[in-house]
């Protein structure tokens, strides 16, 4: 079959021949139709992601939409090594798929679960969020930021602010939502935003930003009467892999860090997370801009700044 192959770390994948996946007991080929191009795919495919292999010579990508052996389209995920989403076809768990609403087009459903999935499992799962809740996210003009503030709309949230370097980007956001710029007036912005009620931050960046809204939202407590719980999700680190915490922020408010991702959350998790979020779409409406390439050119586009849009690759 015709893929894209890592033969080496430090290169963009190859297009072209690598052999057919076969199906074991409890498996699944799947003809796939669309793969989308993540930052952990780009992660895994360098060598660089705690879940990847030391190995090379492997077809990348963790998800897709395809048609599975009863004719019918599925998305999944995490298919079995060295078999990955971008070919021709892909190997998966039978217990790794779930199906694709009919109103819903191959390309959007892989670029809204990829980018949204994140979101999803760390509000529901991680951060037990409840409706009415207030939902701080930080790094918000992305795509997957800008499906997290519709997510959580859709589940309830009853306050929404969103951070960003981009003050264009979060403009476009829907005018409920609180804004703030990440620069030199950050701080004031978000003291203000802490002095009402903020219970979950789902934080993309880490770095500086995070340790800035951290200072801010652990700023001035210790009340003898105990602080709110805030629940602090750490999803990704666009902004840098390490951060100092002071260990009175920790023990003079309630603020607790969790991470939501590969590990902290079982496959089972993500698979069922995957699928209420593909049937969510159509009343939700999710959406994020998507662009669509060819497979053929993957060495060519792999290296190319997507901005807000998600990149698929169709075989």
């Amino acid at each position: 079959m015709r893929a894209a192959v890592v033969s080496r770390f430090d290169a963009p994948p190859l297009y072209g021949d690598f052999p057919e996946p076969v199906a074991g007991e409890g498996e699944l080929v799947i003809r796939v139709r669309a793969a989308p191009l993540s930052p952990i795919v780009k992660s895994l495919a360098a060598g660089r992601h705690y879940s990847g292999s030391a190995e090379t010579h492997f077809v990348p990508g963790i998800d897709g939409v395809g048609i599975g052996p009863d004719g019918k389209r599925i998305y999944f995920l995490f298919p079995k090594v060295p078999f990955g989403s971008m070919a021709s076809y892909a190997l998966v768990s039978a217990r790794s798929v779930v199906p694709v609403p009919e109103s819903v087009d191959d390309a959007q459903a892989a670029a809204v679960v990829t980018a949204g999935l994140s979101s999803w499992v760390a509000l529901t799962r991680r951060a037990g969020f409840q409706r009415g809740e207030s939902v701080l996210i930080n790094g918000a003009t992305g795509s997957a930021g800008g499906l997290a503030v519709q997510i959580a709309a859709w589940l309830g949230a009853g306050r929404i602010i969103a951070t960003g370097r981009n003050r264009e980007k979060l403009n476009r956001l829907p005018r409920n939502v609180e804004k703030i710029v990440l620069d030199d007036t950050a701080d004031n912005a978000l003291k203000q935003a802490f002095s009402g009620k903020v219970d979950v931050v789902l934080d993309y960046l880490w770095g500086e930003p995070a340790g800035r809204i951290i200072t801010q939202a652990t700023a001035n407590r210790g009340s003898g009467l105990g602080e709110p719980r805030l629940r602090f999700i750490q999803m990704g680190s666009m902004a840098g892999d390490s951060l100092g915490v002071s260990a009175a922020s920790l023990r003079s408010s309630g603020l607790e860090i969790l991470g939501s991702g590969i590990g902290s959350l079982s496959v089972a998790e993500l698979i069922t997370g995957a699928g209420q979020l593909l049937m969510a779409i159509p009343q939700g409406k999710f959406a994020t801009p998507v662009r669509t390439c060819a497979l053929s050119e993957v060495s060519r586009i792999w290296h190319e700044e997507s901005g807000e849009e998600r990149l698929v690759l169709i075989p």
